[in-house]
């Protein structure tokens, strides 16, 4: 048998739900004559075949046709002051609802103007008040089927989620760049979705960007963005590279001492292959070279001095018999014939 409801009322301690649905679950028999008691931050909503028909506001209400007009057509003519009819009643939280939270459920991808592609994660918080309750049961209970508090805010999340990818998009700056940007990436987005909130019959309070971070992969990405930055040049850059290869195979075997030589040979390796390198890189640079006499180093061919040790290359000598230019290493005059001491 269905129940018939004298008193319809519903009291939230904990003053965070909002919305409740009476009876929970079907239709409830309201009898004519049966009081509705609505507590003040809240309105009752009469409901049917998926339609808000009547609101009352905070206070002590008895039901009969002259406070509820629609009941008159649902039971044509009452045989009694007792005629039940079936309609369910939605109470409706209208407390100003504070720091709820909001954030992707899914890395964002993006294009970026420095590193080309990220993939963000944005989260923040907002407050938000139901502003017109009869608006907003017939667009959440009778439209998008919810009523149950976790269901009603996981939607609104996903239209700030929505919302705010499309901003981002618009913005194209560089996630190093967005930090700065909170607030005003905050009011862009309240923009947006304050319309979308005031369709449900809800007013967007506030909106407010709390953190936009990059995933893994992006964050590697920053990382060795800001280690090429750090060092400048190729030369260094180089060495930088190098440097900790040696050092992370000499980390193993040796400990810190293993890894001192290691990085003493990665930064005298990187050193000469970026010298190597920018030497190649020179226009009309030759690839000829010749062996220093002095210090056998590789040194550009044609060189007079050795520009690692100084040495003068290719120096003269004088014969003591003829007075004539003979290449210092000679131990016989090319024009005389006079042993050379």
């Amino acid at each position: 048998m269905a129940r018939i409801f004298d008193i319809v009322e519903f009291f939230d301690e904990t003053g965070r739900q909002m919305v409740h649905r009476v009876p929970e679950h079907g239709s409830g028999d309201f009898r004519l004559g049966s009081q509705l008691i609505v507590r003040e931050s809240q309105a009752g909503v009469f409901f049917r075949d998926g339609q808000a028909l009547d609101t009352f506001g905070p206070g002590r209400h008895t039901l009969s046709t002259a406070n509820i007009p629609f009941l008159t057509r649902l039971i044509g003519i009452p045989f009694s002051g007792e005629t039940p009819f079936k309609a369910e009643v939605y109470f409706v939280n209208l407390q100003e609802f504070l720091e709820q939270k909001w954030g992707t459920p899914e890395a964002i991808t993006l294009r970026d103007s420095e590193l080309g592609m990220v993939r963000l994660r944005a989260f923040g918080t907002y407050s938000m008040q139901v502003s017109e309750p009869q608006l907003f049961v017939n667009k959440i209970v009778g439209t998008q089927g919810l009523y149950q508090t976790s269901q009603i805010q996981g939607f609104l999340r996903s239209i700030i989620v929505a919302r705010l990818t499309d901003l981002l998009g618009e913005v194209q700056k560089s996630i190093l760049d967005l930090p700065s940007m909170y607030d005003e990436i905050g009011a862009g987005a309240k923009a947006k979705v304050q319309d979308d909130f005031s369709a449900l019959g809800i007013a967007l309070k506030t909106l407010y960007v709390t953190s936009i971070s990059p995933t893994e992969e992006t964050a590697k990405a920053i990382d060795e963005r800001a280690s090429m930055g750090a060092i400048g040049n190729m030369q260094a850059y180089l060495q930088f590279k190098t440097a900790r290869a040696m050092t992370e195979a000499a980390g193993a075997p040796g400990g810190i001492a293993g890894a001192g030589v290691g990085l003493g040979a990665g930064v005298g390796m990187g050193a000469a292959m970026a010298q190597m390198m920018a030497q190649s890189m020179q226009p009309g640079a030759q690839a000829a070279t010749m062996v220093c006499p002095s210090c056998s180093a590789q040194i550009p061919a044609g060189s007079k001095f050795c520009p690692q040790c100084g040495a003068q290359i290719g120096g003269k000598m004088t014969c003591p018999n003829c007075k004539a230019d003979i290449p210092e290493d000679s131990k016989f005059c090319p024009n005389c014939g006079a042993k050379v001491a």
